[in-house]
């Protein structure tokens, strides 16, 4: 960061001792920019939250982010189309919602959520399933598992849109 501040790209000052220091709001707009992950603790002071989507069907996948750009919702979106990745970029940028689709290619919703609640693990992200639809005895092992909302996806985009705007709400309420 030093060098960066040093080069002028990043907004930022020098204190009497030679240290450097940057404003929050400067940080986090170099690393929108620059396509970075917003730490989670910057990201209340300009309201931006991080919401991970993980979809394996292309398609459904850009009409959904289309409709997320246009729902001006004021979230940074990270995709992906599998588990495993999902895992990964999760623990990266620490998403206040998790939308996931139910089928991907390598496990399903309630595997990803048991390896994000292994023993040692807390998951702050408030989960939304999205599916094809699922049998009551699974809906009922996601619910257990912290699962707030599924959606089906015959309702369509607009029904994930809509809890996925209602799930930012309780996450800013609380």
């Amino acid at each position: 960061m030093a060098n960066w501040i040093d080069q002028g790209h990043l907004k930022g000052h020098r204190t009497p001792t030679g240290r450097r220091r940057v404003e929050a709001a400067d940080l986090v707009e170099f690393l929108k920019v620059h396509e970075m992950a917003v730490p989670s603790d910057l990201r209340s002071e300009n309201g931006t939250m991080m919401v991970v989507v993980v979809e394996d069907d292309v398609g459904y996948l850009e009409a959904l982010l289309r409709t997320l750009e246009r729902a001006d919702l004021d979230i940074d979106v990270v995709e992906t189309t599998n588990g495993v990745d999902a895992l990964l970029e999760i623990g990266r940028v620490r998403p206040t919602v998790i939308l996931l689709d139910y089928s991907l290619p390598d496990l399903n919703a309630r595997q990803v959520l048991e390896r994000l609640l292994e023993p040692g693990r807390k998951l702050d992200a408030e989960v939304i399933v999205v599916t094809g639809g699922v049998r009551d005895d699974e809906a009922a092992s996601l619910r257990k598992l912290g699962v707030k909302t599924i959606v089906n996806k015959a309702d369509g985009i607009s029904a994930v849109v809509e809890a996925l705007r209602q799930a930012l709400q309780r996450r800013k309420a609380a």
